[in-house]
């Protein structure tokens, strides 16, 4: 066991290396505290990429649901009754405005158009002989070989049988309306979709049950639904010149996600508002030569809301978020030192945020490199896209022999 003066005297030699130590951990903490803010290891400054922002005219879209439907629909009905006799479509073919799509039994009704013609022949045959009878009377009552009411009774047989003949070419002409809506026509062209009716089928006039539904698809309407509180504010910011209207085609994306190759035109806006769901319905019209949009589908449409002039788009990497979900953004100061700013941003454009407050022309936004920042630190920015736009450097020149 050591003893007693030992142990002091080991205690005693420890006491130099502690204070040592001590000494060297204080030098260090005063060398941290004192002068400017440190950077990274050995002092050296943050290396960092911003993006200066500048002021640019934007055109505002809103992304909203839609369905779309026919632009003319026509639902095919009997206007005379009869036994369909043959179907001359093909069903979900193509057809022409006034092409035949049914034949019914006209037997009927080319009697009654023979009947209407035999009686106009037989009124036009008493015509020309009230006529002629009407000239002779009016020679022979000058010279009062006939009395004056002879004439007069001839005069009104001639007239008479005139009307006859009228009514009969009108029972013709209606005849023949008559028989020739027995072959039912498309009133449209457009695509059609199955018969409901085969041949041998009855058909009465003016049925509740369409025979075929006719749909022009080329254009084709996309409807779609907007908040009216979003209309509100958006009329407000025109109101105050924030922004100005926009004239811009119609995007249509499809269910998939895909864009529709051809752009649509808003047609018109509905002038009052759905009490159950507070909002009113636009309507696009969009080509449709290839039949791609069919009616009933869900699409989604990119409406511009309005133009902004000196707009603000900020990279979304730039833009950070602290628990309670405020806007933040780290921008490098007139000194080289990090500032963090609180601002306010509104709708995504593309990958940018459209900045609504607290950044201005001419910021630095940091968009890389921020985790190895803090606020205070001094960096050395680089603006994004620089170094890709500076010109390679030139190769060394080989050494002379």
């Amino acid at each position: 066991m050591p003893s007693r003066k030992s142990m002091t005297h080991n205690a005693i030699s420890r006491v130099p290396a502690v204070i040592t130590v001590a000494v060297l951990a204080l030098s260090l903490a005063a060398c941290g505290k004192g002068g400017e803010p440190q950077g990274g290891p050995g002092g050296q400054k943050g290396q960092v990429t911003v993006v200066t922002l500048k002021p640019e005219t934007v055109t505002l879209t809103r992304e909203l649901p839609g369905r779309t439907s026919a632009s003319l629909v026509a639902e095919v009905r009997p206007q005379v009754s009869g036994i369909v006799q043959q179907r001359l479509f093909v069903e979900g073919g193509l057809v022409r405005a006034g092409q035949p799509l049914y034949q019914l039994d006209d037997k009927t009704y080319a009697a009654d158009l023979e009947t209407a013609k035999a009686t106009l022949a037989r009124g036009e045959a008493a015509l020309s002989s009230a006529r002629l009878n009407a000239q002779r009377s009016s020679d022979l009552v000058k010279i009062d070989a006939v009395s004056k009411q002879d004439d007069e009774t001839a005069v009104a047989t001639l007239k008479q049988s005139q009307a006859d003949v009228a009514s009969g070419r009108a029972a013709v002409q209606s005849a023949g309306v008559i028989l020739g809506r027995a072959r039912i026509t498309s009133p449209i062209s457009g695509r059609i979709g199955k018969s409901t009716v085969t041949q041998g089928a009855l058909v009465t006039a003016n049925q509740a049950d369409a025979l075929a539904v006719v749909q022009q698809l080329d254009p084709v309407h996309v409807d779609i639904s907007q908040s009216s509180a979003e209309l509100l504010a958006l009329r407000k910011q025109i109101a105050a010149g924030t922004l100005t209207e926009a004239d811009t085609p119609v995007t249509i994306l499809l269910e998939d996600g895909s864009k529709y190759p051809l752009q649509g035109k808003l047609a018109f806006s509905e002038v009052t508002v759905d009490e159950g769901t507070g909002s009113f319905l636009l309507r696009v019209v969009v080509p449709n030569p290839d039949n791609l949009l069919m009616p009933g589908m869900y699409v989604r449409a990119l409406i511009g809301t309005g133009v902004r002039q000196n707009a603000l788009l900020v990279p979304q990497q730039g833009i950070n978020r602290d628990p309670k979900g405020n806007a933040t953004a780290m921008v490098v100061n007139a000194k080289g030192q990090v500032e963090p700013r609180e601002v306010q941003v509104g709708q995504a454009i593309g990958d940018k945020w459209l900045v609504e407050s607290g950044l201005k022309a001419g910021d630095k936004v940091i968009v890389e490199g921020l985790q190895k920042i803090g606020p205070g630190m001094p960096v050395d920015a680089t603006e994004k896209g620089a170094a890709a736009a500076k010109p390679a450097a030139a190769p060394a020149a080989a050494p002379k022999q």
